[in-house]
């Protein structure tokens, strides 16, 4: 296993030094990404690395009396650098991509990538295909759980969680695209904040800084205008939006299970 230094910033990753973590996974890995705050596009210097993957059990777990693990879950610190490595076994995952799970979508397309295949490559491709407006709901539902949460702590971090889930939203209804980078999503949406720069630049400090380290500290009354004007742009664009109802992915998915199953 990799040692992380101690002295690292973790607002940068070498994703190089996460690959001997995800080599050592019990059951064959379809892929590994970085996901959380590095993804999201606002890690700060004591950020936790949060790895998310698919794993497959073998036919002998799937089909006996003993089932292996649908989920595996491990987290530890190296030191100093807290890592948090989850995976799903393919099937659980295929399933999750076939609901209105905006986050495992962002998981298989992080551009951040330590572990791939060629399966991963085809549920890429297939991703489009998992799409539908519905996913709107996750979004909607992510932003109003974050709310809540600053409201009770003031903190920065689930500041940011709810405009990026909402503005993420929005761009998925109007474009057909997952995009959960803020930054990205800062630069393409003009109904994007404009305090949103100097909230990040604060974030980049420490996990649990309040409102008040940025340099341009909006009220709470402006706050609270902006994200009931976003949860009313999400509406307005899953209400036009292009994308289908339901997924069409469910035919390819189960086939790929069969042959990641029986090799």
């Amino acid at each position: 296993m990799t040692d992380l230094p101690s002295d690292r910033d973790m607002t940068v990753l070498d994703l190089a030094e996460l690959d001997p973590i995800v080599a050592g996974q019990p059951y064959p890995l379809v892929f590994a990404t970085v996901s959380g705050a590095h993804l999201y596009g606002f890690p700060s210097r004591d950020s936790d690395v949060d790895l998310r993957g698919v794993h497959v059990l073998p036919v002998a777990e799937v089909v006996g009396l003993r089932h292996g693990p649908q989920t595996l879950s491990r987290s530890w610190s190296e030191r100093g650098a807290e890592i948090d490595l989850v995976t799903h076994d393919a099937e659980k995952f295929f399933r999750l991509l076939l609901r209105r799970n905006g986050y495992v979508l962002e998981q298989l397309l992080s551009p951040l990538v330590i572990s791939s295949s060629p399966e991963h490559r085809e549920l890429v491709a297939l991703a489009p295909a998992c799409l539908t407006s519905r996913h709107a709901h996750h979004y909607r539902g992510f932003a109003r759980t974050q709310w809540s949460l600053f409201a009770k702590t003031g903190e920065i971090k689930p500041l940011l969680y709810t405009f990026r889930t909402l503005l993420t939203g929005i761009h998925l209804m109007r474009s057909g695209e997952v995009q959960a980078n803020l930054p990205v999503l800062i630069s393409q949406l003009p109904e994007a904040p404009d305090y949103l720069g100097s909230l990040l630049a604060a974030k980049a400090a420490g996990e649990h800084l309040g409102v008040g380290a940025a340099a341009e500290a909006p009220l709470v009354s402006v706050l609270t205008d902006d994200v009931a004007a976003l949860n009313a742009g999400l509406d307005a664009a899953q209400a036009s939006s292009g994308l289908p109802a339901e997924p069409s992915a469910g035919p390819a998915l189960h086939d790929l299970l069969l042959r990641l199953r029986l090799g």
